[in-house]
């Protein structure tokens, strides 16, 4: 037997033995997978909560375009937002102003620190009402679909079926605005990878998230689009409102959205006015509502 043929069957040997090993170390280092997708209605992509994905190559430049999703319900924020939740810890507390606390005391969330029984609940978004921004943002952010045209970037909102303008024609903010549910935006491109957004002028009947959290017609929302590489968007939420915080405060640090494929369906989140009124005669408020 030759030197090198020897060297050959060696090497087979190992291969062979080493193998099952090898077959681990590959699928470890795999991207992690979902499953295949259904051509319509699709929720959220099949992959557990908390996987870590490996760097999934370069971000193209300045674009944001594409379906988002944050996937495993991290994006519901029952609570409230999810950097600033609505508990007990020292933390989580507010600064809120004289005037702020007093327009806290008037909400009547059913989560949260300040959670009422669902009879007493005055959240206007149980009526249908639009949840406003930047509520878009800190309850049910489930997908998010991104479209880029000349001078304006769009947003797209499964829950609800909202969307938002964001004006990138240079134009500014206006100083003397009627309100709107969802403000009035303007962004710019920080560098290539980062579009960073400011809102003006909602609507003060609107709460800021889900635990009754309010805001006066002085906020001002600043959002924060970072793309971290091609299938990772990072979005950071500040909430500056002089009239009823004594500093502004982060309500979303870099929460990761996941690209999905082209391909991905967003099913309808409406609010139905006829189920609303159906659950509150039957569980919501069964005492007053009527028979």
């Amino acid at each position: 037997m030759t030197k090198r043929l020897l060297v050959a069957m060696i090497a087979l040997a190992t291969l062979m033995v080493c193998a099952p090993g090898l077959r681990t170390f590959l699928g470890a280092q795999a991207r992690p997978q979902a499953k295949p997708l259904e051509p319509w209605n699709n929720t959220t992509q099949a992959v557990p909560p908390g996987t870590v994905f490996p760097p999934s190559g370069p971000a193209p430049r300045r674009s944001l375009a594409g379906i988002w999703d944050a996937g495993g319900g991290a994006g519901i924020q029952a609570l409230g937002a999810r950097n600033m939740p609505s508990t007990t810890r020292p933390e989580h507390q507010l600064p809120y102003t004289p005037a702020g606390l007093a327009a806290l005391a008037l909400n009547k969330p059913g989560f949260g620190v300040n959670e009422v029984a669902p009879g007493l609940i005055n959240d206007w978004l149980n009526s249908c009402d639009p949840g406003g921004f930047p509520r878009a943002n800190l309850y049910e952010l489930r997908t998010l679909q991104i479209m880029e045209t000349q001078g304006q970037v769009v947003l797209l909102y499964q829950f609800l079926q909202v969307w938002r303008k964001i004006w990138t024609d240079g134009r500014q903010l206006p100083t003397d605005q009627e309100p709107r549910w969802y403000g009035y935006s303007v962004g710019k491109w920080t560098d290539d990878y980062t579009f960073v957004v400011d809102t003006v002028g909602m609507n003060e009947t609107t709460w800021i998230d889900n635990a009754g959290r309010p805001h006066s017609d002085a906020l001002k929302v600043q959002e924060v689009f970072h793309r971290k590489d091609r299938d990772t968007l990072e979005i950071s939420t500040t909430i500056d409102d002089p009239k009823f915080y004594t500093k502004p405060w982060v309500a979303l640090d870099k929460f990761p959205m996941r690209l999905m494929p082209a391909g991905f369906d967003m099913m309808e989140m409406l609010c139905s006015a006829s189920e609303v009124a159906a659950y509150n005669k039957a569980v919501g408020n069964p005492v007053s509502s009527p028979k």
